[in-house]
C-alpha cells in the first residue's frame, strides 16, 4: 500500500465549492493501492460552512489541521464588518465599489499577498507536515490550488522530504482571471512568476482541470509538457441519486445559476433575451445559488428583472443539486478561454439544457456539444434568439458519464503510479 498526502487549504466543514475535486476524488481513490492522508486549515474563516459535506469524508482517514494565519479578521475590521459577517467573495474585489478602503483593500490582496491571500498558512502547514513525514514514508504529495499557496508548501515538503510533488491546478496561478484590470507591482508580478516557474519546475507531474490551461502551460514552461495531465474537474455521480426527475410539465423557463458569479462574467445579452421573452407574455423565473456580484445585480435590476429573481445565497451541496435539477436552463459564464467552470459537468449530468457565455473558450463549447446540451455565445453577443437556439437542443445526460469522479480518481491514481522518487 502506498501513501499520498493532499494538501488543500478547503475542507468539510468549508462550504467552498473548491474543495469538491479533492474531496470526492479521494473519496473514489483506488483504496487496495493508495492511502491518502489530508493536510489542511483549522477552520476557513472566510467561506460558508457546509456540515452536509462532513458525511462524505472516510472517517478513518487521517486529517491533519495546522493554522491558517489568514488576514480575513483584519480585513473584515478594516471594512466594517463585525467577525461574523460572511464574506462575499464576488463582492471583495468588485469593480463597482470605488470607496477608498474597498480600494486600499484590493490594492494591499493584489500585492501584499503573493501569491494569495492564504500565504500565511505556508509556515503552520509546513511545520505540522514535517512532524508526519518525519516519522512515516509517503510515495507522494498531491497540491490543490488556488490557494497556489498549498503548491508552495508542496514544493517544500517535496525537497526536503524527497517525495515527488504532484500540484494540481484548478485554476491558473499568475493570470487568474480575477487579477485582469487589477494592478499588480513589478515586484509583485516577478515574485509571483517566480513562484510559479519554480514549483512547476520541480514538480513530478502536474495536473490541470483544462486541455486549454494545459496548452497554455506548456507552451509558457516547454519542459513541462512531456510530464502535464489533464483531468477534468468532474461530477459526482452518487450526488444524483434519487434526483433524476424531470421538472413539472408547466411551461415556465427556470433559469439558474449556481456558484459565484462576478461583474467580468456578466451575461447582459441573456438578461435582455430574458426581459425580451417575459415581454412576449412567456413565465420566467430566474434564481442565484451563491454570490451575486453588484454589477450583475444592477443589470437585472436595469432590465426589469427583480421581481422574477430569486437570491437564494449559499445552500448546502446536495441542496445545490436538487435546485439545478428544478430548471428547465442552467447558465454557465466563463471567465477565460482556459475556463471550464467546475459547475458545468454537474449542470450535463442533470440533463437540462445549458447557456453559456465565455468568449473564444472552445473547449467549453465542444464539451457541452459532446452532451448536445446547450449553445455557448461570446459576451457580446446581441441577437434576440438565445432561447431559441439553446432549446434545439436535445441533452443527453449519460454523455457526462466519462467526466464522473471515480473515473477521474482512477487516473489519478495512474499518474501517482508512474510517479519516480526524487
Amino acid at each position: 500500500m502506498k501513501r499520498v498526502l493532499f494538501i488543500t487549504y478547503f475542507w468539510p466543514p468549508s462550504g467552498k465549492a473548491s474543495l469538491h475535486w479533492p474531496l470526492y476524488v479521494i473519496k473514489h481513490l483506488p483504496g487496495d493501492t493508495w492511502l491518502p492522508s489530508v493536510l489542511t486549515i483549522d477552520e476557513d474563516r472566510f467561506s460558508q460552512r457546509d456540515e452536509s459535506l462532513l458525511g462524505d469524508m472516510n472517517p478513518s482517514m487521517r486529517v491533519i489541521r495546522t493554522a491558517a494565519n489568514d488576514p480575513f479578521s483584519l480585513y473584515r475590521s478594516f471594512i466594517g464588518k463585525s467577525d461574523d459577517e460572511p464574506l462575499v467573495a464576488s463582492e471583495t474585489i468588485a469593480m463597482q465599489n470605488t470607496s477608498l478602503r474597498h480600494r486600499i483593500a484590493v490594492w494591499i490582496r493584489m500585492n501584499l499577498f503573493v501569491p494569495d491571500a492564504r500565504v500565511g498558512w505556508y509556515f503552520s502547514a509546513v511545520k505540522g507536515a514535517a512532524r508526519l513525514l518525519t516519522h512515516e514514508p509517503f510515495d507522494a504529495i498531491v497540491s490543490i490550488g488556488p490557494p497556489h499557496s498549498a503548491h508552495l508548501i508542496g514544493k517544500r515538503l517535496s525537497t526536503r522530504f524527497g517525495v515527488p510533488h504532484v500540484p494540481v491546478l484548478i485554476d491558473p496561478w499568475v493570470d487568474i482571471a480575477y487579477y485582469k484590470g487589477m494592478r499588480r507591482s513589478a515586484p509583485t508580478l516577478a515574485l509571483d512568476n517566480y513562484f510559479e516557474q519554480s514549483v512547476l519546475a520541480q514538480a513530478a507531474a502536474i495536473v490541470y482541470v483544462t486541455e486549454s490551461s494545459r496548452q497554455d502551460y506548456s507552451n509558457k514552461y516547454p519542459t513541462t509538457a512531456a510530464k502535464s495531465h489533464v483531468l477534468y474537474w468532474g461530477y459526482n455521480e452518487e450526488s444524483f441519486d434519487g434526483l433524476n426527475t424531470l421538472p413539472s410539465t408547466d411551461e415556465t423557463i427556470r433559469l439558474l445559476h449556481a456558484g459565484n458569479i462576478f461583474d467580468y462574467q456578466n451575461p447582459v445579452s441573456l438578461w435582455k433575451n430574458t426581459a425580451a421573452a417575459l415581454k412576449g407574455g412567456k413565465k420566467v423565473s430566474l434564481t442565484f445559488v451563491g454570490t451575486v456580484s453588484p454589477g450583475v445585480k444592477k443589470s437585472i435590476q436595469d432590465f426589469g428583472l427583480t421581481s422574477i429573481t430569486t437570491f437564494s445565497g449559499f445552500l448546502p451541496y446536495h441542496d445545490v443539486i436538487a435546485a439545478m435539477m428544478q430548471a428547465t436552463h442552467l447558465i454557465v459564464c466563463a471567465s477565460e478561454k482556459r475556463h471550464v467552470p467546475g459547475k458545468l459537468f454537474e449542470y450535463l449530468r442533470t440533463g437540462r439544457r445549458i447557456i453559456a457565455f465565455g468568449d473564444d473558450n472552445k473547449e467549453v463549447a465542444s464539451i457541452i456539444a459532446s452532451a448536445d446540451a446547450g449553445e455557448l455565445f461570446p459576451y457580446h453577443y446581441d441577437g434576440d434568439d438565445v432561447f431559441a437556439n439553446v432549446n434545439a437542443h436535445s441533452p443527453d445526460a449519460s454523455a457526462a458519464r466519462r467526466f464522473s469522479r471515480e473515473a477521474i480518481a482512477r487516473k489519478l491514481a495512474g499518474i501517482l503510479d508512474g510517479l519516480k522518487s526524487n
